[in-house]
């Protein structure tokens, strides 16, 4: 069975709206029948989230997310900075939202955070020997705060309004699978 029948082709695109975290554009494109379609997408850079796991806790951050209106949980993460490999954000990204630093980062993978409507990928990294290097040194427009929770907890929380964040839940299965869970 070929995929072709499925493929849809790209004809134009136009810029609706541009602001600092990403742009939305409405994309024309062709059906694999020939019928043509306007579709709105979401094009931002690339995002890294950190598991970071000493002596049996999660080093993990809790901030304000706008659209939930609420405080989230989540591990340590943020944009990839233009040209950045995955695992030199994952820790340059733990260092500001911890203060520690990674002795061992592994790569976990990625996955694309909504395909339906987004371009961008989430990659995800591991982070094991933990070193206390200092404080936290975040961005200017950074409110978080950190925290250290045991492993079970956060498995038996996440998903939680204390824990909403979808993504947090990818990070946390792959990074299961890492450690050798395989259900």
């Amino acid at each position: 069975m070929s995929d072709n029948k499925l493929e849809w082709k790209i004809k134009g695109e136009r810029e609706l709206l541009k602001t600092v975290v990403y742009t939305v554009k409405e994309t024309t494109s062709v059906s694999p029948d020939g019928k043509e379609g306007h579709y709105v997408v979401t094009d931002a850079p690339d995002w890294v989230i950190v598991v970071p796991e000493t002596d049996g806790k999660f080093l993990m951050v809790r901030q304000w997310r706008h659209a939930h209106n609420g405080l989230s949980t989540e591990f340590p993460g943020g944009v990839i900075n233009p040209g950045e490999e995955p695992v030199v954000a994952a820790r340059r990204e733990m260092e500001e939202e911890t203060g520690y630093r990674a002795g061992k980062l592994t790569y976990l993978g990625c996955a694309n955070p909504n395909p339906a409507l987004m371009k961008n990928r989430v990659h995800f990294v591991a982070a094991e020997d933990l070193q206390k290097i200092g404080g936290q040194n975040l961005d200017e427009d950074e409110y978080v705060d950190f925290m250290q929770i045991p492993v079970d907890e956060v498995y038996a929380k996440i998903g939680s309004e204390e824990y909403p964040h979808a993504l947090m839940m990818a990070a946390l299965m792959k990074y299961t699978v890492y450690k050798g869970f395989r259900g």
